[in-house]
Order: C-alpha cells, then sequence, then structure tokens
C-alpha cells in the first residue's frame, strides 16, 4: 500500500496535510501578531487574555470539537453556512486548537526580549510593523518551537476533526480518523500504513522547522 501508490492512502495523506497545513497557517497569521500586541501592549484586561490563552492551549481537543459542532449545526448560530462535515470546519477546529499555543508561546518568548532592544529599535525610527518583525527575527528559535508544537497538536488530533468532519471516506476522512476507523472495522494493514506516513510526515515536517531554527546556529 506504501509502495504502490494505493490511490486510498494517499488522498487520505494528502488531506491531513491540507487540512493541517491551513489550519497551520491561519493560526500563524492571526497568532503571531496577537502575541505581540499582548507583550508589547498595557490594556485592561491583560492578564485576563493572558489567562485564556494559557487555559486555551490545555482545553481538550473534544471540547473544541464540541464548541465548533454547536455553532455549525443546522440549528446553531452559523448552521446556514452548509459547514459541517466538511473539510473548512476541520480547518476551523484546528485552527482554534493551534492559536493558543501560537499566541502563547510566541507571548512568551516576545516577553524574554530586553525592553532596552525595543526601544533602541524605536529611537532609530522603525515603524511597529518593522519592530515587529525584527522582534521576530529575534525570537526565531522560540518561534519555530511555536511552530512545530501547534503543527504535532493538529496533525496528531482525532476528537474534534472527527466530530465536525464526520470521517467520511473519500470527503473528510484524514489520517488520524482513518487509523481509529480502520482499527475498529479490523483493517490492520490500511491502519498501519496510515500510522506509518502519520510518523513519516511528521517527522519530515519538524526535520525541516528545525534546519530552519537551528540555521546559522552550531547545532547539527
Amino acid at each position: 500500500m506504501l509502495f504502490t501508490g494505493d490511490p486510498s492512502v494517499y488522498d487520505i495523506a494528502l488531506r491531513s496535510l491540507q487540512v493541517s497545513g491551513a489550519a497551520l497557517g491561519l493560526a500563524l497569521l492571526a497568532g503571531t501578531p496577537l502575541a505581540a500586541l499582548l507583550a508589547l501592549s498595557e490594556f485592561p484586561g491583560k492578564r485576563l487574555m493572558i489567562a485564556i490563552v494559557n487555559t486555551g492551549m490545555g482545553v481538550p481537543p473534544v471540547v473544541v470539537g464540541l464548541v465548533v459542532a454547536l455553532f455549525l449545526w443546522r440549528t446553531g448560530p452559523l448552521g446556514s453556512l452548509n459547514l459541517m462535515y466538511t473539510v473548512q470546519a476541520m480547518i476551523i477546529a484546528q485552527v482554534i486548537i493551534a492559536l493558543p499555543i501560537v499566541i502563547g508561546l510566541t507571548f512568551a518568548a516576545l516577553q524574554q526580549l530586553d525592553a532596552g532592544y525595543r526601544l533602541q529599535i524605536l529611537t532609530l525610527g522603525a515603524g511597529r510593523l518593522r519592530l515587529f518583525f525584527l522582534l521576530l527575527r529575534e525570537i526565531k528559535v522560540s518561534l519555530m518551537a511555536a511552530v512545530m508544537a501547534a503543527f504535532g497538536g493538529v496533525i496528531s488530533e482525532v476528537g474534534a476533526v472527527m466530530m465536525v468532519g464526520g470521517n467520511i471516506r473519500g470527503q473528510t476522512q484524514v489520517l488520524t480518523t482513518g487509523i481509529v476507523q480502520d482499527v475498529s472495522m479490523g483493517e490492520f494493514a490500511l491502519a498501519i500504513a496510515l500510522a506509518v506516513i502519520l510518523v513519516l510526515i511528521t517527522f519530515m515536517t519538524n526535520y525541516a522547522m528545525t534546519l530552519v531554527q537551528q540555521r546559522g546556529s552550531r547545532v547539527a
């Protein structure tokens, strides 16, 4: 199945990459500016927001799936969008899972930077956008750790995507939910093939991100 190009195996693998990749990208686009806002600004309710982010990092994915399902169900507030049991619903659930991880770890890294460095950049005439990207460059190692943690959280997720995606073979089934279904049906060969692909994808992705993270350092 792995080496003969079984279409069902690779269809599920590509869908996993599509869902988790889109969720990770959206979480990064939204999460890094929010982390910078939390780290660099003072406003009423800041400690409450930090507590919410830290809580979100530990919320069970099935709870996220339940909340998303309640909103997307046909009688829910967003039921008219007809997103339940679609790839889009799975991406939404995974974004909500990844977002607190990205915000929390990026915020912690930004907080560790010397405040004098930030003031020096502003004194030299850099705008807020320039300051944002310079600070991200300074926390490159920690930022890549946040990316790897978020990717690991979504690519390995089962409960939430099964709840909002329905685990429909050929439409919304991904690697993790496919493994669960195949084991329950006694199709162990297919389950093993999906498990091997999941481990390979996780390893290769994390290895690539580790190379980026450690670029220019002495760590091989």
